[in-house]
Formats: C-alpha cells, sequence, structure tokens
C-alpha cells in the first residue's frame, strides 16, 4: 500500500469519527483541572485508550498517561502529544466555579487532535505498514504556575521539576521517543489555519520576598520597614534595565505582586512577588537574569528590607528542524488555503515541548479553529474541525511520511539532528537552576 492510500485510510477513520473526537475534546472542556490535577482528564484519556484498545501506561509524572500503537516494533519511535491541564482564567465562561480553571489556551483540543491521529491509525489497521512505532503521550502540566503547589509537591518527592515534560523526560519517560510533535491553539484564527514556527523563547521562574517590619502605619510608621517600598523600587529597578535588553535576544520580564501586605493600617512586612526570564537563547537567559536579580536586591537594600530570590528552571527555547516542518506543511497544503498557511519564525512565549527539542526533533505548529486570546475570557472554540479534527489528520498523515518506506524520513530527519544536549546533561542543567539567595 502505498503513503496515499494509507494516508487516505486513516483519514477516512479520522473523518468517520469526528464526533467522538470533538466529544472528547467538549468533554475535557466541562472539567478543567489544573497541572498535576488532572484525574478527570487523565481518566477520559484512558477511557479513549481502552475503547480503541490501546494498552496504556498511567500515573506517568501524576497523571500522565502513554500508548503505543504497536506492542512491538523496531525502527523510530513517533511521540504524538496533548497536554492535560487548565489555565487559571476565572473570567472565562467556561471557567470552574470553584478553581477558576478553564482550558482558555485550547489544551482540550490538543487533546483531541492527539487521540483522533491514536484512532485514525490504530482502526485504520495500518500499523503493520509503518516501520517503527508510534506512541501517544497526554502529558500534565504544561501551564508553568501555582509554583507555591508544585514546590510543595517537590518537597514531598512527587515530583522533581514544576513542568510536566521535564518531568516525563527526568523519569525517563521519553527514553524510548526518537522524534515528538503536538499542535497548539493559534489565537483569533477562526478558519482553518496553520502557523509554522522555528523557535521560540525560554525562561527560568523566580520567586522574589521581601520581608520589612510591621508598625503601625498612621501613629509609627517610622517604625516599621516598608517591605512593598522595597518591591516597588525593585521592580522599578528592573523597569530601568529594559534599555539594556537586545533586540534580537527577544527578552520578556514580566513580574507580578502575588501579596502586596496584610493590612491596609500596618506597614507591609511581607510582600512576594512571581516573575519569568524570557529569551529567545539561554545564554540570554542566563545573561539576563543576573541583572535582574540585582535590582530586585538592591529595593531592598534601599529600604532595608532582607530579599530572598528563589530561582527556579523554566522551560527551554524551543528549536524545530525544517525537514520535519516542512512534513507537515506538505500536509497541510492538502487541506488549507495558502493564505492561510503562514511561517511564523520564531515565538515569544514558551512551551516545556522546547525541552524535549533539546534532545530529539520536535515540532510544534499552531491550529486555527478558534477566537479570542489565550489564556483570556474570550478564547472559545469557533470550528472544532479545524481545531481538532484536522490537526488529528494532519499529525497522522505526518507519522505515515516519516515511518512508511521502512522510516527513511525519518531516519533522515534523525541522521540530520544535533542534540543541544544529552539527557544527562539536561537534567544537570536544570538543576543548576534551583538556587536561592
Amino acid at each position: 500500500m502505498n503513503i496515499l492510500e494509507l494516508k487516505r485510510k486513516v483519514c477516512q477513520e479520522i473523518d468517520k469519527n469526528s464526533e467522538k473526537i470533538i466529544g472528547l475534546a467538549k468533554q475535557v472542556a466541562q472539567h478543567p483541572e489544573m497541572g498535576y490535577k488532572e484525574q478527570k482528564t487523565s481518566r477520559a484519556v484512558k477511557d479513549f485508550f481502552k475503547e480503541i484498545e490501546l494498552k496504556y501506561q498511567d500515573n506517568l509524572a501524576i497523571t500522565g498517561v502513554k500508548a503505543k500503537l504497536k506492542e512491538a516494533s523496531s525502527g523510530p519511535n513517533v511521540a504524538v502529544l496533548g497536554e492535560l491541564d487548565a489555565v487559571l482564567c476565572p473570567d472565562s465562561p467556561f471557567a470552574d466555579p470553584a478553581t477558576g480553571a478553564a482550558h482558555a489556551c485550547g489544551h482540550h483540543l490538543q487533546l483531541g487532535a492527539m487521540l483522533g491521529a491514536a484512532l485514525g491509525l490504530k482502526l485504520s489497521g495500518i500499523g503493520d505498514q509503518l516501520a517503527g512505532n508510534v506512541t501517544f503521550m497526554a502529558v500534565p502540566a504544561e501551564e508553568y504556575v501555582e509554583i507555591a503547589y508544585r514546590m510543595k509537591l517537590r518537597e514531598e518527592g512527587k515530583i522533581h521539576y514544576l513542568g510536566g515534560k521535564q518531568e516525563l523526560i527526568y523519569r525517563g519517560v521519553f527514553d524510548d521517543i526518537d522524534m515528538a510533535m503536538m499542535i497548539h491553539s493559534q489565537k483569533e484564527s477562526p478558519e482553518p489555519a496553520v502557523i509554522m514556527g522555528d523557535s521560540s523563547n525560554g525562561f527560568i521562574g523566580k520567586t522574589i520576598q521581601y520581608l520589612g517590619k510591621e508598625a503601625h502605619a498612621a501613629e509609627a510608621p517610622s517604625e516599621g520597614i516598608n517591605a512593598l517600598n522595597a518591591a516597588m523600587l525593585g521592580l522599578m529597578g528592573v523597569h530601568a534595565l529594559r534599555e539594556t535588553f537586545r533586540d534580537n535576544d527577544i527578552v520578556r520580564v514580566h513580574p507580578i505582586i502575588t501579596k502586596g501586605g496584610d493590612l491596609v493600617n500596618s506597614v507591609p512586612a511581607d510582600v512576594r512577588m512571581e516573575t519569568y526570564v524570557r529569551a529567545k537563547t539561554m545564554n540570554a537567559i542566563d545573561a539576563t537574569h543576573i541583572k535582574v536579580d540585582r535590582a530586585l536586591r538592591a529595593g531592598g537594600d534601599a529600604v532595608g528590607a532582607k530579599t530572598i530570590i528563589k530561582t527556579l528552571p523554566g522551560y527551554l527555547p524551543l528549536d524545530c528542524p525544517k525537514a520535519f516542518n516542512d512534513l507537515f506543511l506538505a500536509n497541510a497544503s492538502q487541506f488549507v488555503t495558502p493564505e492561510n498557511i503562514k511561517h511564523a519564525g520564531h515565538f515569544g512565549g514558551s512551551t516545556d515541548m522546547g525541552d524535549v527539542s533539546h534532545i530529539i526533533p520536535t515540532i510544534h505548529p499552531y491550529i486555527g479553529g478558534v477566537i479570542g486570546a489565550l489564556h483570556t475570557r474570550d478564547f472559545k472554540v469557533a470550528d472544532y474541525n479545524a481545531a481538532c479534527v484536522l490537526p488529528a489528520k494532519l499529525m497522522a498523515m505526518t507519522v505515515i511520511d516519516l515511518l512508511a518506506d521502512n522510516a527513511a524520513h525519518a531516519n533522515s530527519i534523525l541522521k540530520a539532528f544535533q542534540p543541544v544536549m544529552t539527557k544527562e546533561e539536561y537534567i544537570k542543567k536544570l538543576d543548576g537552576y534551583f538556587a536561592e539567595e
């Protein structure tokens, strides 16, 4: 059976079961869960795998699920990923009223696309026509949020890293994977569309605590040390650095105050902040975050407050091989009009797929079918077929391109790929970011 016939059979199965795929995405959207808490979502994925008779491993990095198309194989193993977690967006009309979680980033659509690809490749019965194997992974905790909760999990020994794919790499879940792909929703893109990027920013995370001295704000402010003033001066110091950020490094530093004090009539003695330090390369991140630390410490020094800065490993920059991207784009051109296929170059946002891309060939295209900006109340699905059925086809077709003809395309990409670091070097790099001053 030639490649075109294999693709036709898979796409027929996906079309035949499109309502099932869309139904799964809608089911997940009704029960949004934050990272490392995705129990209902994980169960929905397992039920889907069970229905299409794919054996799975579960409880990977707490909630992750992994299934293989074939029980045994030789040759490249291509992973198709989808993310389990929601984001905090309490203003979304689809938010869980108890938690504020909402699928305002489209991860429910990713899961629909990943499971749709699994369904098409499994039910079409073409597995024996492909060299190597295909692994379908539902991964936890892509959104880098609820830092205090995740640090507690880390202290309890339940996780080592805060991000889901990082944790899966650390625990060896990617050890048998040779290549990986997933899709993400593209903001303000209601029509079928594919936006292909080459790279993205990475980042490291920081929590900052200023400890001052409480005093009555009206009667005896002179007896206090105002930790909020320290934070404000620290923020001004960060702003003063911005003219030193090189344009081509695409640096982004965006702090928030998570605790501004306790009582309005008390001098704030405990003020807390979080920030990311993002940039296009790890060298730029490493150079910038040292400067940010200096500015933040200066705020505390100015008023006599104690400054505690905790640095945490964030996500590494994404880097996608052109040949891998081109396979996906060639399939997209069969379904999407030329004006809706775009090359975006570099993305300013970050994803833990960047960590994966440092070790194995990885792509992360953006897909249309939604309106509104990501992480906002306006985000919603405009076209479920465009948002999760079409990308299911595109990922399945790209798998076929990679693994048909004795995996010629996959082997070519793997031969040309130069990993930025080994798994051991990766773990050493990330562990080196855990620091407290």
